[in-house]
């Protein structure tokens, strides 16, 4: 796991201590890469373990927001992609948790990626963003990345009896948009995995929310092939 966002949400989650804790982490991967060194360490370097079995996380900084004008400016836009070559060797798989702005760092993983998650809330906002996002998607592949996709829209909080959420995600469907079942309801449960630090499959790994995430896992896999 690689955590762009410089709230540091998942490095909190999957650590239980703020990012501002966390050294190494992937702000000190951005920052070698402003300086000309002949001692650049590799992206590995910067990669932490931990509690869970068998995965890793380059960890979020605070440093992070005032690192981005300086990266923008010097045009670092594709040194996380440097860095995804040379960690795919080491890893199975990668994934980027990316801030919810079209920043620098999000680009920068859509340049980088294979292809992309969209949440999705079942809501009107949602559905506004979810467009605005594909529109940016489709620019980064044609500018940046021919390789990129979008490898499925990732319906959460979704409740089964209420009409709406059913008519929005049916009608994502009827438009040929990659919708993602099964669909994630709501649960309480889910706060407590957040406070917890501690992800579903360990702390309730028989709950409705592990078995439809362990299920949309299986199901990416097997378009990953």
């Amino acid at each position: 796991m690689i955590d762009l966002d410089p709230q540091g949400n998942s490095t909190s989650y999957l650590l239980g201590k703020p990012s501002s804790d966390v050294e190494p982490n992937v702000a000190g991967f951005f920052e070698q890469t402003l300086s000309f060194s002949f001692n650049v360490q590799p992206a590995s370097a910067f990669v932490v373990n931990t509690p869970f079995e068998g995965l890793d996380l380059m960890a979020s900084s605070p440093a992070l927001n005032e690192l981005q004008v300086k990266l923008e400016s010097r045009q670092k836009i594709y040194k996380l992609r440097e860095a995804l070559v040379q960690l795919a060797k080491e890893y199975d798989r990668i994934y980027i948790d990316t801030p919810p702005a079209l920043s620098f760092f999000t680009r920068s993983a859509l340049i980088g990626a294979s292809g992309c998650l969209v949440p999705f809330d079942c809501d009107s906002f949602s559905r506004q963003a979810l467009y605005a996002l594909m529109e940016n998607v489709n620019e980064i592949k044609a500018d940046h990345n021919p390789g990129l996709a979008i490898t499925g829209i990732v319906v959460n909080q979704f409740q089964p009896r209420a009409k709406l959420p059913q008519r929005m995600v049916d009608e994502l469907i009827s438009e040929g948009l990659p919708v993602l079942a099964p669909y994630l309801p709501s649960s309480v449960k889910i706060r407590e995995s957040h406070e917890a630090c501690m992800p579903m499959i360990y702390l309730d790994p028989a709950h409705k929310i592990t078995l439809a995430l362990s299920e949309l896992h299986q199901v990416i896999e097997s378009q990953r092939g």
